[in-house]
């Protein structure tokens, strides 16, 4: 792609650590049928399914504030130095979850240590997208933005992919019985690998040379998360809050809600659950790469735009397809995938391209991570809506929650300005 050594260092070290991000949020979500009654024990199997879906999703409260800490640093002292720091606390945190005793061991502490852990991972995870991003976009030329934007979003579901791949392996290797014992934790345990891979080309790559620029020139700014929440960029923030709210509620309740899913409602087991989600993630990456290709010919918001309105026309059809294991399922699980997950793939660039050098940092990771904060909510809603429908609606109830988040999206991105042009 014509870049140069440095460039490409870090574009690799921003798409590891978001991969790393994606590797640790699907471990969650693959292993929570088989691990809710060792942290939530009931009679109910749906409600420890529902308490552990909620142990996850608390995550998600902390990475706003992860977001505004790392990206104020990040502003401040520089994006490099506010990433080496989020990939070691994540990949920590992460290994830490294989650590924590059960309820049968401590009780009521099990379930207490799993949301603290996840609620320190959620401090660091925020600070992850957001000076990746920036720093990507910061340091490449303006008519690669697209391609590497995508590229850079694309790692949440190469980690996805990873898991899935990981999943598989555990399994085979920890069947029955022995996955609830041991083999969950080993899974947890080989996130430090990604972690350590990407802290090592992190401390290598160079920093941001816009900001460097400006940290120079002593333009940059003191209180940077005033003028985006209540200053002169509140609507930019605004729109973007609005649009990832609208795009993680779309991801998160068809990818990763699918495991479950398919277990809960289509009899799948464990291996085929796993085999499938290698299909989806594998469709999820290929297509976010697609998207921020597209966004750099005909503009970010008509590129998620085309995806968004595609995803309504096909979210009830192809959820009925899947959950009735009918031939032709990879197919079905391939274009639900590509088709209703990938319309993020513009937005490290979109996000980027909307705010100054000064802020950008702060502003593009608090928005997004606002977003998450929000929209990452839609399984436990999906989920809600699936256990209480008669069985020929479920797909139905999975179809409309991503119709939600689709029109969730599509009204902020009418409203907001294209930037593919824009110089930053």
């Amino acid at each position: 792609m014509s870049l140069t050594t440095s460039q490409k260092k870090i574009a690799i070290g921003s798409f590891l650590g978001w991969s790393l991000d994606g590797y640790d949020i699907v471990l969650m979500l693959l292993v929570i049928p088989s691990i809710s009654q060792l942290f939530f024990p009931s009679k109910d199997p749906v409600f420890s399914i529902l308490a552990t879906f909620a142990s996850y999703t608390v995550t998600l409260i902390m990475r706003p504030l992860g977001s505004v800490i790392f990206g104020i640093y990040g502003d401040k002292f520089g994006r490099k130095k506010s990433m080496i720091i989020t990939i070691l606390g994540f990949s920590v945190a992460t290994f830490a979850v294989g650590l924590l005793p059960t309820y049968a061991v401590v009780g009521v502490f099990a379930p207490l240590l799993l949301i603290m852990v996840r609620l320190i991972q959620g401090i660091f995870a925020g600070g992850e997208w957001g000076s990746g991003a920036v720093l990507t976009i910061e340091s490449i030329p303006k008519q690669k933005r697209g391609l590497l934007s995508g590229f850079l979003q694309s790692g949440f579901s190469f980690g996805f992919l990873l898991a899935a791949i990981s999943f598989q392996i555990i399994t085979l290797a920890f069947p029955g019985d022995m996955f609830g014992e041991i083999g969950w934790r080993i899974l947890f345990f080989t996130g430090i690998i990604p972690g350590f891979v990407a802290l090592f080309v992190r401390i290598s790559m160079d920093e941001s040379p816009l900001w460097v620029k400006k940290n120079k020139e002593s333009g940059l700014e003191r209180t940077p998360l005033r003028s985006i929440v209540f200053g002169i960029h509140k609507k930019e923030f605004l729109l973007c809050a609005a649009i990832m709210t609208g795009l993680v509620y779309m991801y998160h309740g068809s990818i990763s809600i699918l495991p479950t899913y398919l277990e809960q409602f289509g009899n799948f087991d464990k291996r085929q659950i796993a085999l499938i989600m290698i299909y989806a993630t594998a469709s999820s990456w290929v297509g976010m790469i697609l998207t921020g290709w597209l966004s750099q010919k005909i503009g970010r918001k008509k590129s998620m735009l085309v995806f968004v309105s595609a995803s309504i026309l096909v979210s009830i059809p192809l959820a009925s397809a899947i959950l009735e294991n009918v031939y032709g399922l990879v197919v079905y699980v391939v274009m639900f995938a590509f088709v209703i997950s990938t319309a993020s793939g513009p937005i490290p660039a979109y996000f980027s391209e909307r705010f100054p050098t000064q802020i950008r940092n702060s502003a593009a990771g608090f928005s997004y991570n606002a977003g998450l904060l929000f929209g990452s909510w839609s399984p436990l809603i999906a989920l809600s809506l699936m256990s209480y429908v008669p069985k020929q609606m479920i797909p139905v109830a999975l179809g409309i929650n991503i119709i939600i988040g689709a029109i969730i999206v599509i009204v902020p991105t009418l409203l907001s300005r294209e930037t593919k042009d824009v110089d930053l």
